[in-house]
């Protein structure tokens, strides 16, 4: 990735919460995952709770060489550094998420922790969802949905969708047909297909609002997901204006946590 690039994709992740990077994978270590992804799938049940998700299955890096071997991926850990993000530490494990043929839609959330923390209206990214797509995506076979720029600016949908304990009715089958849950599952006016080859890498804001358009296929759609954190801390390829409640951070408070948007998110 050159200097240019690697600055582009950076302010791309501030500005609009996500990013792609194409052929980040070599075809023979996706073959790898491909087979190691089958072997898991094949003897997992999926729960009803994870029907819109898909299969859900955490994998550690010390129990299993080729997971630790994607977590330290040379050509990942490079465009994190490149892009100025190598204060984000080596994650410990995967999940293996999955969109079965004819799986349902992913109704629309973002996976930010932490609104009552301050921390929340950072500019830049705090948490990173790296996707390695095992396979193509495509509208027909489960593509990731993302509203761009949702990360850092609150729209109509921040306050229409169900948090937490109030998603009990909305995971049981057959919701995403129910006209009381039609936001959950239905299009933005602002959202855009995440449509990537297999090999490839999306790196996306956990606060960013995204889903994921049912598998119309008869083909699984699989992708690795690795969750990273860096510390709450001001990056330093930081030189523009930091929020106050940035500023005035108790570094040493615990902030209850919450995936409620508040204050924090305007």
């Amino acid at each position: 990735m050159t200097p240019e690039v690697a600055l582009q994709k950076r302010q791309q992740m501030i500005r609009d919460g996500f990013c792609v990077i194409n052929n980040i994978l070599t075809n023979a270590f996706m073959q790898e995952l491909q087979d190691e992804s089958e072997r898991f799938l094949a003897n997992h049940v999926q729960p009803n709770h994870t029907r819109y998700h898909g299969h859900h299955i955490l994998v550690a890096g010390k129990d299993n060489t080729l997971v630790q071997k994607l977590l330290e991926w040379p050509a990942a850990l490079n465009a994190l550094e490149e892009m100025g993000f190598g204060d984000f530490p080596v994650a410990k494990g995967i999940t293996i998420l999955t969109k079965d043929p004819g799986a349902p839609p992913l109704y629309w959330h973002q996976d930010w922790y932490y609104w009552n923390d301050p921390i929340s209206c950072a500019p830049w990214p705090q948490d990173i969802f790296m996707k390695y797509y095992l396979t193509d995506t495509t509208p027909e076979n489960g593509c990731l949905k993302v509203i761009p720029r949702t990360h850092r600016k609150r729209i109509d949908l921040h306050d229409k969708l169900l948090h937490a304990s109030k998603l009990g009715n909305v995971i049981k089958p057959g919701s995403e047909s129910k006209e009381k849950y039609s936001v959950m599952f239905g299009d933005h006016p602002d959202q855009v297909d995440v449509c990537v080859e297999a090999g490839s890498l999306v790196m996306r804001d956990a606060r960013l609002l995204h889903s994921a358009r049912k598998n119309h296929t008869d083909r699984r759609r699989t992708m690795l997901l690795v969750w990273i954190r860096r510390p709450s801390t001001i990056p330093d390829y930081w030189n523009d204006e930091i929020p106050e409640p940035v500023l005035n951070r108790d570094e040493n408070k615990d902030y209850p946590s919450t995936t409620i948007p508040n204050e924090f998110l305007t």
